[in-house]
């Protein structure tokens, strides 16, 4: 049977986080690995209500099949935020539902990738951007992301040397690491890519969720022909709807919708318009400072029992917002092998090696701090503090 699966499906890695995920519907392991929002803050009364109104005023029209691009209420939606929040002036016709960004990912990676074209990605990268383009064959070439944003010299010998369709970037509270491209970064970036047929491609499911400092400039603004930009409303509202948005220029929208009526038609149109009448009947942005607020105070509850467990030696980001903090051990050390001793100490996490294209193992990993209260951050911090201790 092995040899009936195309080599494009045997070459993708399984996503490291679902196998992890196994591992800890134990209840009694405290969990710092999904990349997970906190369900206490789903609004889950203002949707039943969005619902039921959806269904009282629409009727059978809201079951039928809808159009590819996505409902146009939801696409107005994104393109008054876009204007409002960074002053993007983004058409409506250049905005497509997706079924998740991840979709918006995998058909990005369709529409421009064949096998063997040169890709970008940052190190460490979103591992469901890696699993999604490994897809379809490309070469990657990893840069260095690091407090203030990407390695500019690498980056520059990458472009200077490849042709790279696709430069793929988490530019704020990237997952893994947390950290955010100052504006210095992302300028110095568009200026390498200024004049070249490389696509930026600007991935931000967190950028909402900011604890701390000013909203930065977006690529769109800089570089508006050689920039994409992916959005979501799975950690503002609720994952399970599955809806986000792609936004691209004309030419390359068309490509887009293409691919996107050969992979589903179109996305949950029931999901769209009761999403739609949730966020025309109440105040995102005051249920993003709730979260915000949550999400700040956890933040603040792990770096203070890192800080207070964890040997001196280990390094560790502290993010101005978003999910997740990444956690350098002393060289040398495994984080797989950490990970199987934290384990029988009843806590996981996700260590460093899928965050990479080409490792084996690494001594880095990645900590979650939106689903779990404050005292078991401080607990689950201080088992896995006396794990790395013994490693040690």
């Amino acid at each position: 049977m092995e040899n009936a699966f195309s080599d494009r499906i045997t070459d993708v890695p399984k996503s490291f986080i679902r196998e992890i995920l196994k591992v800890t519907i134990d209840p009694s392991i405290i969990s710092f690995a999904g990349g997970l929002p906190n369900r206490l803050f789903f609004p889950v009364k203002a949707l039943q209500q969005a619902a039921h109104d959806v269904f009282e005023e629409a009727g059978d029209e809201i079951l039928q099949y809808a159009n590819s691009e996505g409902y146009l209420g939801l696409r107005q939606f994104i393109a008054d935020r876009y204007r409002q929040q960074e002053g993007l002036d983004i058409p409506v016709d250049d905005i497509l539902i997706t079924t998740g960004s991840q979709q918006g990912l995998d058909l990005l990676g369709k529409t421009f990738l064949n096998e063997g074209n040169d890709l970008i990605i940052e190190e460490p990268g979103y591992l469901g951007a890696i699993q999604a383009f490994a897809m379809y064959r490309p070469r990657f070439h990893p840069v260095t992301v690091s407090e203030g944003g990407m390695d500019i010299t690498a980056l520059g010998q990458v472009l200077g040397e490849r042709q790279p369709k696709l430069l793929y970037t988490v530019t704020n509270f990237q997952n893994p690491s947390g950290i955010s491209y100052s504006d210095e970064n992302r300028r110095a970036v568009a200026d390498l890519v200024r004049g070249s047929s490389c696509l930026i491609i600007q991935d931000d499911p967190y950028g909402d969720l900011r604890f701390s400092g000013t909203r930065k400039v977006s690529f769109k603004r800089i570089l508006p022909a050689n920039t994409v930009l992916l959005g979501s409303f799975s950690k503002t509202v609720a994952p399970a709807l599955r809806l986000g948005w792609l936004v691209a220029p004309h030419p390359i929208m068309d490509k887009l919708i293409i691919a996107k009526q050969a992979a589903d038609l179109h996305t949950d149109s029931l999901a769209q318009r009761i999403l739609y009448r949730y966020l025309c009947d109440n105040d995102l942005d005051l249920h993003i400072a709730t979260i915000i607020h949550q999400y700040g105070k956890q933040k603040e509850a792990m770096i203070g029992a890192i800080q207070q467990f964890f040997p001196p030696e280990v390094r560790y980001t502290n993010p101005a917002g978003g999910m997740f903090l990444w956690v350098t051990l002393p060289e040398g050390m495994s984080s797989m092998a950490l990970f199987e001793a934290a384990i029988k100490k009843k806590v996981a996490f996700v260590p460093g090696t899928p965050f990479y294209v080409d490792r084996k193992d690494s001594n880095t990993l990645r900590l979650n701090f939106s689903c779990s209260d404050e005292p078991t951050i401080v607990e689950g911090i201080k088992r896995l503090g006396d794990s790395i201790k013994k490693l040690y």
